[in-house]
């Protein structure tokens, strides 16, 4: 045997063995940890560094170390890691680790709020997310601070917490939700263009959202009660009705004569003009609605039974009346 191949035999030995350590090395990063258990939340401030991410990663139990953490942040070629609160619910592979965080996959809750819902509707939907109890947002949203400046009559927030898809954190309190949802709609209001007074128009979209399904109506409803306002007659929208109820806690799923004949200042069968401010929280269709109402005298409008959820409008009490019984005669059929 010559002195090279009595070297080379130990040198390949050697690579072999490298070789193999690293392939086991590569294993280990793409397998889930499975000394992972339950659900856990970590989070890294913006300006924390890949050592700090290891560290935390590691003592929360998501990486067996935070060495695997490092080899997969280097194996895996990702982009930068993204600051944020991240939600571990099953056990994974420092490289898959390593990729979400890259990704910026961060946990958020998503409170969908939809045109026409109120603080009421908004606080329980809160509260089935598990973001807070729908008392502390309601405690919140009746301080009328975060508006006081657009509109100094304001009873509460209602009108002004915008309609939109909010991605909250786990922390996101009830003051900062209605910071970011007073925050939408001064962003709605200002593309609007309008100098129109923000109370008066607020609070007659609020009655228009709830009256009107169809968006092409909502200017004639508009104008059903701008006409009636402009001659002193009563609204007679069955939305403040409820709302009233909704505030004396007393609603209990549909309109009883008691709620007609409340004298609750929201109630407008008992009080002419608008109530003294929003009933719900309108969208962009109905605040334009009320700043371009249609043209035309109609003072009434009844709901068809098609289904539709469209109106039948009319001028005089006798059309209306003869709308009304159409009505009636189509539910009994």
């Amino acid at each position: 045997m010559s002195f090279a191949t009595s070297v080379l035999r130990p040198l390949g030995f050697l690579a072999l063995a490298g070789l193999a350590a690293g392939g086991f090395a590569v294993y280990r990063l793409e397998q889930p940890y499975q000394g992972f258990s339950g659900e856990t939340f970590v989070e890294f401030p913006r300006g924390t560094g890949t050592s700090g991410i290891a560290d935390a990663l590691a003592k929360a139990g998501v990486v067996r170390s935070r060495w695997d953490f490092l080899l997969a942040r280097v194996a895996s070629r990702t982009r930068v890691l993204q600051a944020g609160e991240y939600r571990f619910d099953h056990a994974a592979s420092p490289m898959e680790v390593a990729r979400r965080i890259a990704r910026g996959d961060v946990f958020y809750y998503e409170l969908v709020v939809p045109e026409g819902r109120n603080l009421f509707d908004i606080a329980a939907a809160a509260g089935e997310l598990g973001l807070f109890p729908a008392p502390k947002f309601l405690e919140a949203a009746r301080d009328p601070a975060l508006i006081r400046d657009l509109d100094p009559q304001a009873p509460t927030l209602e009108g002004y917490l915008f309609p939109d898809t909010y991605k909250l954190s786990r922390h996101t309190t009830p003051d900062r939700l209605c910071r970011l949802m007073t925050g939408k709609f001064r962003d709605a209001w200002r593309s609007l263009h309008t100098s129109a007074a923000v109370h008066r128009t607020v609070t007659l979209a609020s009655l228009v959202e709830k009256e009107g399904k169809l968006a092409d109506e909502r200017p004639r409803i508009a104008a059903v009660f701008e006409n009636r306002l402009r001659i002193g007659m009563k609204l007679d929208c069955d939305p403040t009705t409820v709302y009233a109820a909704l505030l004396q806690q007393r609603y209990r799923g549909v309109i009883h004569r008691s709620d007609l004949d409340s004298e609750h200042p929201y109630n407008t069968y008992r009080h002419a003009g608008l109530p003294p401010g929003p009933i719900a929280n309108p969208g962009l269709a109905s605040l334009r609605a009320v700043l371009a109402p249609s043209d035309g005298d109609s003072l009434y409008f009844v709901a068809r039974a098609d289904g539709s959820g469209g109106h039948e409008f009319s001028s005089t009490i006798a059309a209306h009346e003869t709308a009304v019984e159409r009505y009636r005669r189509a539910l009994r059929k």
